[in-house]
């Protein structure tokens, strides 16, 4: 049974649960709650992006579509809370906390994946339709700088993507996020 998302039990017990996956060394699986924490310190302590997003603010939600085939058995959100250059706070949310974000980004795994590599840069896949976005788009777009340099520092964090898992790899993802979706996300 999950936790009722905002409450106190929810904050207390997913940081203690972040804290026992922190104590595992790097590199993490993209999307588990130790990655998004490392994403969130990359964003939180950059000078560019701080400089960048100064007139920015919102909620900006990945959301990640289920391939079972890689070991996402569930749709995953991650939330930034971004006000004015500064990343407030990035986690694992529940669908319904993420759908209602300010900006919601949804796109395949494999999408995401050419994010993390570089491959792809966010706004131009939002732009050719290879990345969905329920929000304002004139207002990402005149915050094009801050949005790339999320998509760099999504790149940074380095880990390992879902794609190039071994078998065994992606029964252990499939095991985290069953767990995570039992006692977080549902």
């Amino acid at each position: 049974m999950a936790i009722q998302y905002g409450s106190d039990e929810w904050q207390s017990d997913y940081a203690a649960e972040l804290t026992k996956r922190l104590e595992a060394p790097p590199p993490y699986i993209y999307f588990t709650p130790e990655w998004v924490s490392l994403y969130e310190k990359l964003i939180q302590n950059d000078q560019p992006y701080k400089e960048a997003a100064k007139d920015w603010e919102g909620t900006v939600v990945l959301h990640v579509l289920a391939n079972p085939e890689y070991g996402v058995d569930i749709d995953l959100y991650v939330l930034l809370d971004l006000w004015h250059g500064e990343c407030r706070s990035a986690q694992l949310v529940p669908a319904e906390v993420g759908d209602n974000g300010d900006f919601v980004i949804t796109g395949a795994l494999d999408r995401w994946v050419q994010v993390g590599k570089k491959e792809l840069d966010a706004v131009k896949g939002m732009m050719q339709g290879k990345l969905k976005l329920k929000g304002d788009l004139p207002k990402i777009v005149r915050a094009v700088k801050a949005s790339q340099r999320l998509t760099d520092l999504s790149a940074e964090v380095g880990g390992k993507f879902p794609t190039d898992l071994s078998p065994a790899e992606i029964d252990e993802l499939r095991s985290i996020v069953s767990y995570l979706g039992d006692k977080f996300l549902t």
